[in-house]
């Protein structure tokens, strides 16, 4: 089964070598995002403004590809603080206002470039 990538202009640049978006078998794995600017900088904020920015750039991605938040069945939220919890939920909330998709939620010790919220989306192409 072949596979195809993809990424934004919006979601800025990968920060390593991989493909910010793979669709194979009719899904489209998103990689983590983080709240990074179009030059791959990470934008300081508070978690719930890096959520925003996280899922703006995972939009982007989708968008790229044909698809949108209603398409996404999985997202994975990495924290490194779960006390933070609540106010990355009040934004993720904001983006998937009904059907939200299943939802993992898990604390790490640190993310790539000082980040305090990283989301990986998985979203099914219609008809697949």
């Amino acid at each position: 089964m072949g596979h195809k990538g993809w990424s934004s202009k919006l979601a800025g640049p990968a920060i390593g070598p991989y493909r910010q978006a793979t669709e194979a078998g009719g899904f489209v794995f998103l990689s983590g995002q983080l709240a990074l600017d179009e030059q791959g900088n990470l934008m300081s904020g508070s978690v719930a403004e890096q959520t925003r920015k996280a899922l703006e750039r995972a939009q982007s991605l989708l968008k790229e590809g044909g698809l949108t938040l209603v398409d996404v069945v999985k997202a994975t939220v990495f924290l490194t603080d779960l006390k933070t919890f609540p106010e990355m939920n009040a934004v993720y909330a904001e983006f998937f206002p009904k059907d939200p998709p299943s939802r993992s939620t898990i604390q790490v010790a640190a993310l790539p470039k000082g980040g305090a919220v990283e989301i990986e989306l998985l979203a099914r192409r219609a008809g697949s």
